[in-house]
Formats: C-alpha cells, structure tokens, sequence
C-alpha cells in the first residue's frame, strides 16, 4: 500500500547537520518538512538555500515537544495519511523509512526502539541518560501496562488519523511519555521497530534545570502523573498490560 507521507525534523541548532541529513532524507520522500524551532547558530540560513522543502519557523525556541506538534498539525491539515518523524543529529538513519511507512499498515504509531536488537557499531548511551530511561520505562510499563522498550526513541511513524484523536499539550523533551499516555487512553495500536544505538560525540542539551539528571527525573514524572489525570485515568491504578507488538 502507498500514503501520502510527509518526512518531519525538529531541528534546534543543528547547523552542522542539516544538509547531510536532509540529502538522505530526500532520496525517499519529495514532501519533507522542517520544523526550526528558534535556531540561532545560522541553521535558517541553510534551509534557505533548499527550494524542495517545507519549512515552519518558530521565532522563539519553543521545546522538543512544540516542534513535534506543530509537524503533526502540517500533517494533519495538509492531509498526509502517515507523517514520520526523525531527529536531523545524525542518529537515526534515513534509510529505515520505507520500513516504519510500511509497518503504518497494521499500527497507528510505529516507534523505533535501541534497545530490542543490537547492531555492529552501536555506541553506549552515557550513564545518566540510560538510567533515567530505564526509571521512565518502569514507570510507563507498570503504570500504563504498556510493554515498550524505549520510551524515547524520536524515529517514529505515525497514522495521521489517529494523531487528530490526542490531546498533546507539553512543549518540552518529555511530551513523548504524553503521547503515550494518550496512546493507551485512545487504544491505538502500537509497534516497536529495531534501530541502532547511536549517540555522537556532542551531548544533547536540556534546558535549564533539566540538565541534571534527578530533576530531569522529576519532571518526566510530574509529566506522567498530570497526563494520566488530564486522560481521565485513575493515577492510582496501575492498568492491565497494553499490546505493543515488537519486531
């Protein structure tokens, strides 16, 4: 089956990046958006020399999760059947798009994940970062019963339809554990696609306080617990176990 399908990159600052992986991306989609979420390293002065794309400015730097949203609502209104999502630091490989468009036939969100299958020149994720992940995924299998293993893996492929049914309201890194609540709250169906562990040498940075490690931890909780309350689910319940198929 073919869809209609849009490629999306949140891109902050990522001015050493963006022309080597925008080149890949466009071998396996001519509908391909950036979403520039405030950059102020010169990144708009390179997407301005691409006349193919679609490019959505933020003035202000808005969050991880501001950005996301705003490629949803491209989708949504520009009536794309699947929109798939790629972070523009070279950790995800462009290739692997055609696998998540297609695993779109059976799931409403298919997720990549670095942690099911291990590939030749996987990296080692730095401490803190994956032991922070391994609390979080706790939290969302026991309080969500929901069977992933990675709750923030950024290559994703979604259904546009089943976007138009969440509520995402968080602009920061941790809207993604939003939208799973909101996956489980709506039923969606979800699935689990092997990717490499791939971190470069660069660190991510988080904003502010959320650069240390247990107030990050923090914040993803706080994050979990007012989602579920804002879904109308009992925080005090863990639910039964919720399908997420694994390949």
């Amino acid at each position: 089956m073919t869809y209609r399908c849009c490629i999306a990159l949140p891109v902050y600052n990522e001015r050493e990046h963006v022309d080597e992986v925008l080149q890949a991306v466009q071998q396996y989609s001519h509908d391909v958006l950036v979403v520039d979420d405030g950059s102020s390293d010169g990144t708009d002065a390179r997407l301005a020399e691409y006349s193919d794309l679609h490019v959505i400015r933020h003035e202000v730097n808005r969050g991880y999760g501001a950005a996301l949203k705003t490629a949803f609502q491209f989708a949504i209104d520009q009536q794309y059947e699947v929109i798939v999502t790629l972070d523009c630091d070279g950790q995800h490989e462009p290739q692997r798009i055609p696998q998540f468009v297609e695993a779109c036939q059976q799931s409403d969100i298919v997720s990549g994940s670095r942690y099911l299958t291990s590939f030749a020149g996987d990296t080692v994720p730095p401490a803190d970062r994956r032991r922070v992940n391994q609390q979080v995924l706790a939290e969302i299998q026991r309080r969500l019963g929901l069977e992933l293993t990675d709750a923030f893996c950024g290559f994703k492929a979604y259904r546009v339809d089943a976007l138009k049914r969440l509520t995402l309201e968080e602009d920061g890194y941790a809207m993604p554990l939003e939208l799973w609540v909101q996956a489980v709250h709506h039923e969606l169906r979800i699935q689990e696609l092997p990717v490499p562990m791939i971190y470069l040498d660069e660190s991510r940075s988080f904003a502010g306080v959320l650069e240390d490690a247990q107030s990050r931890l923090n914040y993803y909780h706080l994050v979990i617990d007012r989602s579920i309350v804002a879904a109308g689910m009992d925080p005090a319940l863990p639910l039964a176990p919720f399908g997420c198929d694994s390949n």
